[in-house]
């Protein structure tokens, strides 16, 4: 089977989107934690959204890569 070749141009906008779609669920179990009553279900919800946190890092470096990565490619 033939490999696709590598093409890095759309990434930052797919990283984005996760970007948007990690706060978005952030958002949203932020609004649960405040509205439940299950000590099991927030302290769940939290640990969820420190996880969720420390994607965002990893998406945020991962932006900054492919950016340095276009900026080498046009030079």
């Amino acid at each position: 089977m033939k490999r696709n070749p590598d093409n890095r141009d759309d990434n930052v906008a797919r990283i984005q989107e996760s970007i948007d779609g990690t706060m978005k669920n952030m958002r949203e179990a932020s609004s649960t934690i405040r509205a439940t009553s299950s000590d099991k279900t927030r302290d769940e919800l939290i640990a969820k959204n420190e996880r969720r946190e420390e994607a965002l890092d990893g998406f945020r470096s991962e932006i900054k890569d492919e950016a340095e990565h276009l900026r080498n490619k046009k030079s």
